[in-house]
């Protein structure tokens, strides 16, 4: 079974680069647990990778906080009774995460400032709460 990581239509990580292991689940599937290696683990090496130009290996070696200095992205699934089930939601785990490493930087805000009209709006809109503050206090008169 040959699966290829598709992280967008024009990025696909052929499924030689891609490295499985298998090993027993301690999650869901009753008798299973004791005899299949349901749980998987997915790597990919992204220094090795023939199909990753020099910009992108360096954005993600910058941007993945779990390779903790190696070349090395791991991801495991356990979720489901099936190695198959698992294999698919291990491929999309690590598609999701390289698409969002991958992603480009947002443009730097631009900052604005209020324009004069909504300044005054503004002061306005606070001087009548505070008249309307201010008639609401009874203040005792000389004349009282």
């Amino acid at each position: 079974m040959a699966l290829e990581l598709v992280i967008h239509p024009r990025l696909v990580i052929p499924a030689a680069e891609l490295t499985w292991s298998f090993r027993r689940s301690a999650g869901p599937g009753g008798q299973n647990v004791n005899k299949l290696e349901t749980a998987v683990e997915l790597s990919f090496d992204i220094e090795a990778c023939s199909v990753l130009g020099p910009f992108q290996k360096q954005r993600l070696q910058a941007r993945l906080p779990q390779l903790k200095g190696s070349s090395v992205l791991s991801i495991q699934a356990s979720e489901h009774r099936s190695q198959y089930k698992n294999r698919c939601l291990a491929l999309e785990k690590m598609a999701a995460v390289l698409r969002e490493a991958l992603k480009p930087d947002p443009k730097p805000r631009r900052a604005t400032k209020p324009s004069k009209a909504a300044t005054r709006r503004r002061l306005d809109s606070k001087k009548m709460r505070g008249d309307v503050k201010r008639n609401r206090q009874h203040r005792p008169r000389l004349d009282d």
